[in-house]
C-alpha cells in the first residue's frame, strides 16, 4: 500500500501545470514607433504632426491581482535651445489581458495638467469589457486631458497633439499586451516509506528465536524392516530348538 502510495505522489508531481501571465512585447512596441535606436536603445523617436516626439521602453510591475502596472514616458523634443515638454501614461491590465483604468499627466514649462483616473464605463454606470473598455478608457483619457490644456490656453503645435500622441501609444501599447502560457517544470515527490514504530520501552525485551535443531535430529531414526528383533523371554522360560536343516 505503502508503495502504492509512493508511486501515485510520483505520477501527480511529474505532471507540469501551465500558467497563464500578462506580459508586454516591447519589441513589438518600439518596432511600431520606429524602433529603440536612441538613448543607448532605450527610447525611440518619430514624428508625428510635424513634431517629434521620444517614448521610452516602458516600466512594467505586477499587480496583486496577477495583472501588470505600465508607466510609459513621453517627450516632446522640442529642440536644443528650448527645454522638452514630459508626459506619463500609466495602465492598470488585469489577468486576462484587459485594461482596466489608465491615467496621464503631461508637464509644460513646470506646469503639471493630470487627468482623472478613467476606469471606462456607460452613462448608466455600467462597466464595460474587453476591447469596447479600452477604447472607451482611451477615449474618456484623451477628452479628459484635452479639455484641461484647453483650459490653460496652450496653442503651441507640438503642444496641442501631445494628448493625441498619448493616445497613439496608447493604442500601440494595447496591441502589445498579450496573455502568455508558461509551462512549470516537472518535479517529482518520493514519499518515504513509514518508519517501523519504536520499541516500548515498558515492554521487556523479547529474546531473539534461535533457529530450531534440523528435524533429522529431533526424530528418530526409522527403523530397518530387515533387522532382527530380539525376543525377550522370563527367565526361566524353556526354549524351543529351532529344527536344522538336514545336510545331504
Amino acid at each position: 500500500m505503502n508503495r502504492f502510495f509512493s508511486i501515485l505522489a510520483i505520477s501527480l508531481a511529474s505532471l507540469g501545470t501551465s500558467l497563464a501571465k500578462v506580459k508586454v512585447n516591447e519589441d513589438e512596441f518600439g518596432k511600431e514607433l520606429g524602433g529603440w535606436t536612441k538613448r543607448g536603445k532605450q527610447a525611440a523617436e518619430y514624428a508625428h504632426s510635424g513634431a517629434v516626439y521620444r517614448t521610452y521602453r516602458p516600466e512594467i510591475t505586477p499587480t496583486p491581482d496577477g495583472g501588470i502596472f505600465i508607466s510609459l514616458r513621453i517627450d516632446h523634443v522640442r529642440g536644443w535651445l528650448a527645454s522638452d515638454d514630459h508626459a506619463v501614461l500609466e495602465i492598470t491590465v488585469d489577468k486576462k489581458g484587459n485594461i482596466v483604468a489608465a491615467q496621464s499627466n503631461i508637464a509644460i514649462q513646470g506646469q503639471a495638467i493630470t487627468s482623472e483616473v478613467i476606469k471606462g464605463g456607460t452613462a448608466a454606470g455600467q462597466q464595460l469589457v474587453g476591447v469596447d473598455r479600452a477604447v472607451q478608457i482611451g477615449t474618456d483619457l484623451i477628452a479628459d486631458l484635452s479639455e484641461k490644456m484647453l483650459r490653460e490656453k496652450i496653442v503651441e503645435a507640438g503642444r496641442v497633439s501631445f494628448p493625441a500622441v498619448l493616445r497613439h501609444n496608447y493604442n500601440l501599447l494595447f496591441q502589445a499586451v498579450h496573455v502568455v502560457k508558461e509551462e512549470t517544470p516537472a518535479v517529482a515527490v518520493v514519499v518515504p516509506e513509514p518508519d517501523q514504530p519504536a520499541a516500548d520501552p515498558k515492554e521487556p525485551a523479547k529474546a531473539e528465536e534461535k533457529p530450531k535443531p534440523d528435524a533429522e535430529k529431533s526424530e528418530k531414526a526409522p527403523e530397518n524392516p530387515k533387522a532382527a528383533k530380539l525376543e525377550i523371554k522370563p527367565y526361566g522360560t524353556p526354549t524351543v530348538d529351532l529344527p536344522t536343516t538336514k545336510q545331504e
